[in-house]
C-alpha cells in the first residue's frame, strides 16, 4: 500500500454502556463498508463475542468472515509483544527484555502500556509503525465506557511522564492519530433508556475534553412510534374486540413509546444528528445484523 493511500485510512472507535448492542452494531458497520472497501473488524479483550454469536473462530491474526472483511482479536500483551518483535526483530531478544520477572511485573502494575500498544496497534497503518495493515477501514469493536476512556487517555499520560525518546515520539504520534477527525471517528452506542442515555451524554463531552472530536451517537432498540401508534387505533376501532390483556398490552407499549422519546430528545440536545436505530424482532443472529445494517444506509 503506497504512503498516499495510508494516509486515506479511516480508524472508527465503537463503544458505549455495556449490553447496549455495540458489538452487533460494529458488526453492521463493518458490513456496510466491506460492500466497497476492504474492511478489518477488531475485538478488544481476551474473549471474543462473535465467536459465540456467529459460531466462527477469532484469533489475533486477521481471519476472513465474509468479502472485503476480516476480523481480528487484540489484547494488550499481543499488541505489545507483537510490536516489541517488530523493533527488536528476533524472538530470543523479546524473551530477554520481556519474559522476565521484573518486566512482566512492570507491566502488571503499568496497564497503560497494554492500552497504549492497543492504539499504536490500531493507528500503525497510518504512522507507518510495525507491521502493515493493509486495510480501508479499521472499525474497533472497542471497550465499554469507563475502560474506553482509560484506552484513549493512555497515550497523553505515557507522555506526560515521559517526554524524551522513542516512546516519547510513539505516543505522540498517536496522540495526533487519535485526535486527527481525517482519520478517526469516533461512534457511541446507547438506548433510549435513563441510565445508558446519561453515560452515553456523559462520554460524548468526555471524548470532547479528550480527542477534541464530537462522538456520533447512535440510539438502538428504538420501538417504532407508528406501528405503536396503529396498534393503538387499531384497538379503538368499532366493531373490532379486543380483550383486556390486549388493551393492557398496548397501552404498556405506547407508555414505553413515549419513555423513549423522552430519553432520544434528551440526547438529541448533544447530538442533533443522532441515528435511530429500530427494534429488531429476530433471535437470528445475521438477521439482527442485516437489519441493524439497513438503519445505517
Amino acid at each position: 500500500m503506497k504512503h498516499e493511500e495510508k494516509q486515506q485510512q479511516k480508524i472508527i472507535f465503537v463503544t458505549g454502556k455495556g449490553g447496549v448492542g455495540k458489538s452487533i452494531f460494529a458488526l453492521a458497520l463493518a458490513q456496510k463498508y466491506s460492500q466497497g472497501q476492504k474492511v478489518l473488524l477488531v475485538e478488544l479483550g481476551l474473549h471474543s463475542f462473535y465467536s459465540d454469536f456467529l459460531g466462527v473462530s477469532v484469533e489475533y491474526q486477521p481471519t476472513p468472515l465474509s468479502k472485503n472483511l476480516d476480523i481480528a482479536l487484540w489484547s494488550g500483551a499481543e499488541c505489545l509483544k507483537e510490536y516489541a518483535l517488530h523493533l527488536l526483530k528476533a524472538e530470543s531478544l523479546y524473551k530477554l527484555f520481556f519474559e522476565n520477572r521484573i518486566s512482566r511485573a512492570l507491566i502488571d502494575v503499568a496497564p497503560a502500556l497494554s492500552e497504549l500498544a492497543i492504539l499504536g496497534k490500531a493507528t500503525s497503518g497510518i504512522r507507518q509503525v510495525g507491521p502493515e495493515l493493509s486495510y480501508d477501514v479499521i472499525i474497533v469493536d472497542a471497550y465499554a465506557t469507563g475502560h474506553f476512556m482509560a484506552l484513549l487517555r493512555a497515550p497523553r499520560g505515557m507522555n506526560e511522564s515521559i517526554q524524551f525518546g522513542p516512546m516519547a515520539e510513539q505516543t505522540r504520534t498517536i496522540l495526533k492519530t487519535i485526535r486527527d477527525p481525517q482519520i478517526c471517528e469516533y461512534a457511541i452506542v446507547t438506548l433510549p433508556e435513563e441510565l445508558p442515555a446519561v453515560e452515553a451524554e456523559e462520554l460524548h463531552q468526555a471524548l470532547v475534553s479528550e480527542v477534541g472530536l464530537n462522538a456520533r451517537i447512535y440510539c438502538n432498540k428504538v420501538w417504532p412510534q407508528a406501528e405503536i401508534l396503529k396498534l393503538k387505533k387499531e384497538s379503538g376501532t368499532a366493531g373490532v374486540r379486543v380483550s383486556d390483556a390486549e388493551m393492557n398490552f398496548v397501552q404498556e407499549l405506547e407508555s414505553l413509546v413515549e419513555r423513549q422519546q423522552v430519553w432520544i430528545q434528551y440526547l438529541k440536545q448533544r447530538d442533533s444528528n443522532m441515528k435511530l436505530i429500530p427494534m429488531v424482532f429476530s433471535s437470528e443472529p445475521r438477521q439482527i445484523v442485516t437489519e441493524v445494517g439497513k438503519s445505517l444506509l
